[in-house]
């Protein structure tokens, strides 16, 4: 194998593999060595590759890995003069994913994962650390990339790990799906958790890059997991599916080749993603047949109605507007009354959605979030306004974001003061 190539094996072995054996060992050892189970894996990759190079790759690289990290965790347990208890449960956990091609296995691996994605989602473990934790023991995230992604220090991020570990080992949570009368409150925190992942990644907070591609992909394999199993298998994961889908494929046409933010009327749709349009229509197809309407139902179809209008111009307004008033009823936020108020303008003009931002700002939830004083901006500008849609601008500017869209509402706040027509926004 070629020297570049083994690391790129090991790593991944890691990013795909990882989340699947600390689950498996999860499993049998228990949440409260959680812990344990994250070390003895990452030291069984580091094994890898330092024993590799001069060794040769084995056979089969994934079942060494198992292997070694479970020896690794009996010596561990040894010492702790526990093994006894677990070591033929560590054994049998080996010799199933040695034979992954059994017919049982991608269930026992999807049901292992999914028991780990409910772990991370528990109500023991603290709200700001449940993203930190999947993104740690699902994905294989480190501590300063979980950091950069959510935009916390490294110490904050170690902090609420600790802390979330403390807990689970303190309410003895077990490692299992809830029963079935608690796992629709449990899906819906769950499917909370995965969205905020795919939302982090769609547009990060701040930073240098506009898209995480990792954490996007991430939380789509997330809910695809969810799909396969039965008793998570429901309309809303559907949906949630088909709205990460459909906004998903605009990946490929939202920055151009110097890497600056194209918007939705600036995009090529010829390079939206046409696997992930297809498969977020078959989705959303498929959630809508329960009898079940969520926040999620309505966001996919506003999705939907952007994805399938052929140019920017022929978007469907009235229908998205309907789709808001809908949302706004079921889960009323800040963000739906901003997103709503671009809808009205679209029909009734820059004043009407002017009027329909009125209320939002002063809201103190908002009051770091540049896209409210970005849209004021805009329909100031686009309603001939052009020293309140400068000012607004100027704050936007001012407020947290990703360096791509720092430019792009520079290059907004000269154009203004030029007295140039506002772009379609």
């Amino acid at each position: 194998m070629a020297g570049g190539a083994l690391p790129d094996l090991v790593d991944d072995l890691f990013r795909h593999k990882y989340g699947r054996m600390v689950a498996g060992l999860c499993r049998v050892l228990g949440p409260a060595r959680l812990d344990l189970a994250e070390d003895v894996v990452q030291e069984a990759m580091l094994r890898a590759l330092r024993a590799w190079p001069a060794e040769g790759v084995p056979d089969q690289p994934e079942a060494w890995v198992f292997r070694v990290a479970r020896n690794l965790a009996i010596d561990r347990l040894r010492r702790q003069k526990v093994a006894a208890k677990v070591e033929q449960e560590l054994q049998l956990w080996a010799e199933r994913e040695a034979q992954r091609h059994a017919p049982a296995a991608p269930a026992e691996i999807a049901d292992d994962t999914l028991r780990m994605l409910f772990l991370c989602a528990h109500p023991a473990v603290p709200a700001d650390a449940r993203v930190p934790l999947i993104l740690k023991t699902v994905c294989g995230f480190g501590v300063p990339a979980i950091a950069r992604a959510l935009l916390q220090k490294d110490a904050t991020i170690a902090q609420r790990l600790v802390r979330a570990k403390a807990r689970l080992q303190q309410d003895e949570v077990v490692f299992e799906l809830p029963p079935a009368h608690e796992l629709p409150a449990r899906l819906e925190l769950v499917l909370q958790v995965v969205y905020l992942l795919f939302n982090e990644g769609y547009r990060a907070h701040a930073g240098h890059e506009l898209v995480r591609q990792d954490l996007v992909h991430e939380a789509v394999r997330l809910a695809a997991l969810l799909l396969e199993l039965a008793p998570t298998a429901t309309p809303s994961v559907h949906a949630l599916l088909a709205l990460m889908l459909l906004q998903g494929a605009r990946l490929p046409a939202r920055v151009d080749a110097a890497g600056e933010l194209l918007t939705l009327a600036e995009q090529d749709r010829a390079r939206w993603d046409r696997h992930w349009l297809a498969a977020g229509f078959h989705h959303f197809r498929a959630s809508i047949g329960g009898d079940t309407l969520t926040a999620f139902h309505c966001e996919a179809a506003i999705a939907s109605l952007h994805a399938a209008a052929p140019s920017y111009a022929a978007t469907d307004w009235r229908r998205i507007r309907e789709e808001y008033d809908r949302l706004q009823a079921l889960a009323p936020s800040p963000i739906v009354t901003l997103n709503r108020a671009v809808a009205i303008a679209k029909l009734d003009g820059p004043a009407a959605g002017l009027a329909a931002l009125a209320p939002l700002q002063h809201d103190k939830a908002l009051g770091d979030y540049f896209l409210l004083a970005a849209t004021t901006a805009h329909l100031h500008w686009a309603n001939g306004d052009h020293v309140a849609a400068a000012r607004e601008l100027e704050r936007a500017v001012a407020l947290p974001s990703s360096a791509p869209e720092q430019r792009l509402l520079q290059r907004r706040l000269e154009a203004c003061r030029r007295g140039d027509v506002p772009p379609t926004w």
